[in-house]
């Protein structure tokens, strides 16, 4: 039997139990594909983080990130990587400065800068659709009247900034926190545009200084509701870029508040003026302890 450190980090937040929770094991090295996935199950975070050391051949050891959720693994997580980030800032593992993790969509670039964390995505990509207010709002639980209201100037579409999403505009908070979202056909939805899940926002935010309030919906990865989104933010940060969504220039900063309804409120600092577009936030450690696994790398896990 043998043991690993295991964390949960509040990403997008400053106040343990809120933001979003990801799962993290610092010290990954060794650890086979079915160990991380029962790791992550047993965490039972949307996401967990495992990190390990890799060679490479240019600059010797190189450090990677894998994510996993309860279900599987998947290629990118915005709020993990900005809680590994901020967790090894805070172990004293990475001073401020620039750094590369190995990931399943390639080289990730990251910034430490004080307490913030910064992540550099993939050059952004969006697709304006016509799928029909009345499919999208039944899907969402929304009055149609509350999409096509703004429609003219914020259309609906799919945004990749690393993961794809379906951006929905809603036109005020009260529509937006009406939302009664039918999960099932968000899910075939999503499938058929082939992205994560959605972001529907609304710039009838709740705090001075926040540009937009959203919420993510991704049943088909496994999570109903996200609290805080990272790669949502980045995909909607370049979609508002795209589709001119401010008189002149867009901000240097943009602030996207989420959370609120899951009672885990947070916020995502988004940089899109040009590509690629970058997020960032800060993280707090909640939990930190071990977990006990099979020295054989199989099987189930015994104990938290």
């Amino acid at each position: 039997m043998e043991t690993r450190r295991v964390l949960l980090v509040d990403a997008f937040s400053t106040d343990p139990l809120s933001g979003n929770p990801a799962g993290l094991v610092p010290d990954a090295d060794g650890l086979a594909d079915e160990t991380m996935a029962a790791i992550a199950r047993e965490l039972n975070a949307s996401e967990t983080a495992f990190l390990s050391s890799v060679e490479d051949e240019g600059e010797g050891e190189a450090r990677r990130l894998r994510y996993f959720t309860p279900t599987g693994e998947v290629d990118l997580c915005g709020h993990a990587t900005i809680a590994t980030g901020s967790w090894l800032a805070e172990a004293g593992r990475l001073d401020d400065g620039e750094y590369t993790f190995e990931t399943g969509v390639g080289p990730l670039d990251v910034e430490l800068d004080g307490e913030t964390v910064w992540m550099t995505s993939d050059a952004s990509d969006i697709d304006r659709l016509d799928l029909g207010y009345d499919r999208v709002a039944s899907a969402l639980g929304a009055d149609p009247a509350t999409l096509s209201d703004v429609g003219a100037d914020l259309p609906i579409a799919t945004a990749s900034a690393g993961l794809g999403y379906l951006v929905v505009p809603v036109n005020f908070f009260e529509a937006l926190s009406g939302l009664d979202p039918d999960y099932r056909a968000i899910a075939e939805l999503t499938d058929e545009l082939g992205v994560t899940g959605v972001y529907a926002f609304t710039f009838d935010a709740l705090g001075v200084d926040s540009t937009l309030h959203g919420r993510t919906f991704a049943p088909s990865v496994g999570v109903d509701e996200d609290p805080v989104t990272g790669t949502a933010a980045g995909a909607v940060g370049a979609y508002l870029r795209e589709v001119g969504a401010f008189d002149g220039d867009l901000p240097e900063e943009m602030r996207f508040e989420q959370g609120h309804f899951l009672d885990r409120p947070g916020t995502v600092r988004v940089r899109a003026g040009t590509d690629p577009v970058s997020i960032g936030g800060r993280a707090v450690t909640a939990l930190e302890g071990t977990i006990s696994v099979p020295a054989s790398e199989g099987g189930e896990i015994i104990e938290i």
